[in-house]
């Protein structure tokens, strides 16, 4: 079994699944008392949070890679970076890897693909909705075309990640106003949803709604187990 790294804390709360997810696929495919191998690097995400209001994107990259580095010297044989919205910095961090990152956008394109979905709505932070990195990364690469919520709907969006899945709170409100704009997006021609921010997945379930969903998290972690694992089960 390959050692999993992972540039975490982004939020923690997601993390968090993230550990679970890795070690019950681990177990589901070894059985017994088998569990992943993991390298956790788990940032404090204020100061990071604080970089990603001021934009400025070129100092997280240097946070990033900098722990990137070190969890491939301590072992990891693939990189995960726990977080949709700072594989904005995820070339700069490859760039710098002899082990592969496991790009987050990559696995998840690969799912809508699988599915038939054509016009997947994005639900994500500002920074991933508005910023090319990710869904440039979709239509370039696999050809993906996605919609994105309105102005509005963007911004509701992201202050709930950010003031309350990131902080553990899930509301009631809060996950309606989601299905409120999956609703929406669907009225639009929208054909699934991308949970495009690692807390998503937090608030609303593929049950929610009658259209594919693709969880980044659940299919993020599967690709590392997949990659951990590959000649050992």
């Amino acid at each position: 079994m390959k050692t999993i790294g992972i540039l975490g804390g982004m939020s923690w709360e997601s993390t968090t699944t993230y550990y679970q997810l890795l070690n019950q696929m681990v177990r589901a495919r070894l059985g017994g008392l088998h569990s992943a191998d993991i390298l956790l690097r788990s940032f404090d995400f204020a100061p990071i949070a604080e970089l990603q209001s001021e934009g400025n994107w070129a100092h997280a990259a240097e946070v990033m890679t900098e722990a990137a580095i070190a969890l491939e010297k301590a072992g990891a044989g693939c990189l995960l970076i726990g977080t949709n919205t700072m594989h904005i910095c995820a070339d700069a961090v490859q760039a710098a890897l002899s082990v592969p990152l496991l790009h987050i956008a990559d696995v998840t394109a690969a799912s809508i693909q699988a599915s038939g979905s054509k016009s997947p709505l994005l639900l994500a932070t500002r920074f991933t909705m508005e910023k090319d990195f990710y869904k440039g990364r979709l239509s370039d690469k696999h050809g993906i075309k996605v919609q994105i919520p309105d102005a509005v709907e963007r911004q509701d969006v992201h202050s709930i990640i950010y003031e309350e899945l990131c902080q553990g709170a899930i509301s009631a409100v809060s996950r309606a106003r989601y299905l409120d704009i999956i609703a929406a997006a669907k009225a639009r021609g929208a054909d699934g949803v991308i949970f495009g921010c690692t807390e998503v997945g937090l608030l609303i379930s593929p049950e929610d709604f009658d259209m594919p969903a693709f969880n980044s998290t659940e299919l993020h972690a599967q690709a590392a187990v997949d990659f951990a694992l590959a000649g050992d089960a």
